[in-house]
C-alpha cells in the first residue's frame, strides 16, 4: 500500500474528525503536494495538522521561497460545492475507499464520490478507446460492455466521446463508473452532460481534482491511473498508435492490470494502437468470451452475451461540419453495412443514401456485395 513506501512510526489512518478530514484536503490541495508527497509528509510528520505546520519548513529547505499552504477558506468552500452536489470525500483508509487503488504508490489521498459507492466493492473492467470512433468500434463497445455487465463487472470509463460513452451507455443498468479529468461537477465534453447525470444518478462517477476544476490536457494521464488502477483488466477497442487510451493501458501494465485489445483493419489510423499492443502480448479480443477467459469469470446466463438492443449512440456531432463528415467518420476500410450506417447515423435513408452515392462517385467510400460499404484508400 501507498503508506509502506515511507515506513515510519506514524501508520496511516483515516481522518476520523471533521478537521482531520479539512487537513488533510488542505494538504493535498497545497501546492506541490502531490499523492507521493502528501503519504510522505503524513508518514513522517503523523497527522495532516503536523505536517502543514512543517510544510514551509520543507518547501524551504528545497528551495521555495515564499511558500504558503492552502488557505482554509479554499477548503472550506471545496467542501461547501461537494455538499452541494451531493458529492462525498472519500479518503484512503476508509471502508468506501477502494482497495484496488490502495496499492498503488500514487494512489489517490481523497476522492470525490458522487452516485453508487457499492459498485466500488464489485469487479471492475476498463474499456476505452478512440473518440473519433469508428461504427464497428462503438457496436464493439456496446457489445463488449452489455455482456461484461451481465456477467456481474462493472464498466469503467472516462467519460470521453466515442468509445467511452458508448461503454457507459451500454453498462448503464448494470453498473458503471466515471473517472472525471476535472472536478466532480464539470462534464467534459460537454455533449455528455446528460449521460454524466444518467450516470451520478445509477452508477458512480470519481474524480480526486477539486470541484469546479476545468480539465487540462496533463490532467488526462491522472486520471487514466484511476481508471486502469480499479480495475482487474483494461480492454482497448480502438486507439490511435498515439493516444491516451495508450496511456491507460501502459499504466495497467505497470500495475500489473491485463491488458486486452480489439484487432483493427491495418489501414484504419484507428486500429493502429490496439494492434500494437496485441503485437506486444495483450490479449485479442473478438467477444465477451475472450475477456472471461482471461479473467477466470464464468457468465451467469448461458445467453448472457446474446445481443441486446442498447442504446445508441451518436458521435461526433461537433467534430462533423457536413453530412459527408458524419458518414465517413463512422466508416472504415472494414466494410459495414448501409443500413447499420443509417441507424447510427440516427437519419432518414432517403437522407444518407444520395449522399453515398456522392461519395462514392467522388472515391471516397466502396460499395461491397451484400449491402456493405467501407471507406476507399482514398478517403
Amino acid at each position: 500500500m501507498a503508506k509502506d513506501l515511507f515506513p515510519s512510526p506514524h501508520p496511516l489512518t483515516p481522518p476520523h474528525e471533521e478537521d482531520d478530514r479539512r487537513n488533510w484536503l488542505r494538504l493535498l490541495r497545497s501546492r506541490r503536494v502531490g499523492p507521493a508527497t502528501f503519504f510522505r509528509l503524513m508518514a513522517e510528520h503523523g497527522s495532516a495538522k503536523d505536517a502543514l505546520a512543517a510544510l514551509p519548513d520543507v518547501a524551504a529547505a528545497a528551495g521555495v521561497k515564499d511558500y504558503a499552504i492552502c488557505p482554509e477558506n479554499i477548503v472550506l468552500a471545496e467542501m461547501k460545492a461537494g455538499e452541494r452536489v451531493g458529492a462525498k470525500l472519500v479518503a484512503y483508509g476508509e471502508l468506501d475507499y477502494p482497495d484496488s487503488l490502495a496499492d498503488l504508490a500514487d494512489a489517490p489521498p481523497l476522492l470525490w464520490v458522487l452516485g453508487d459507492r457499492a459498485l466500488l466493492a464489485r469487479p471492475m473492467v476498463a474499456l476505452v478507446g478512440a473518440r473519433n470512433a469508428s461504427s464497428l468500434g462503438t457496436r464493439m463497445a456496446r457489445k463488449l460492455a452489455l455482456g461484461l455487465g451481465e456477467a456481474g463487472f462493472v464498466i469503467v470509463s472516462g467519460l470521453a466521446r466515442g468509445i467511452d460513452a458508448a461503454a457507459h451507455i451500454a453498462a448503464l443498468e448494470h453498473g458503471t463508473i466515471a473517472v472525471m479529468a476535472g472536478g466532480i461537477d464539470v462534464v467534459y465534453p460537454a455533449e455528455n452532460a446528460a449521460l454524466a447525470q444518467e450516470i451520478g444518478e445509477k452508477g458512480l462517477a470519481i474524480s480526486e481534482q477539486p470541484l469546479g476544476l476545468q480539465p487540462l490536457p496533463r490532467h488526462f494521464p491522472q486520471r487514466n491511473r484511476i481508471v486502469s488502477g480499479l480495475c482487474k483488466a483494461v480492454i482497448v477497442v480502438e486507439a490511435a498508435a498515439r493516444s491516451g487510451s495508450l496511456i491507460t493501458a501502459r499504466n495497467a501494465l505497470d500495475q500489473g492490470r491485463d491488458v486486452l485489445a480489439v484487432p483493427g483493419h491495418p489501414f484504419d489510423a484507428r486500429a493502429s494502437g490496439c494492434n500494437m499492443l496485441i503485437r506486444d502480448g495483450a490479449t485479442l479480443v473478438r467477444g465477451v468470451e475472450d475477456v472471461l477467459a482471461v479473467l477466470g469469470e464464468t457468465l451467469t446466463e448461458p445467453d448472457a452475451i446474446a445481443p441486446k438492443q442498447t442504446p445508441d449512440l451518436q458521435t461526433g456531432s461537433e467534430q462533423a461540419t457536413t453530412l459527408h463528415d458524419q458518414i465517413l467518420s463512422r466508416l472504415s476500410p472494414n466494410p459495414v453495412a448501409e443500413d447499420q450506417l443509417i441507424r447510427d447515423l440516427r437519419l432518414a435513408a432517403k437522407t444518407v443514401t444520395p449522399e453515398l452515392v456522392t461519395l462514392e462517385l467522388d472515391g471516397r467510400i466502396v460499395r461491397h456485395a451484400g449491402g456493405l460499404v467501407s471507406l476507399s484508400g482514398a478517403a
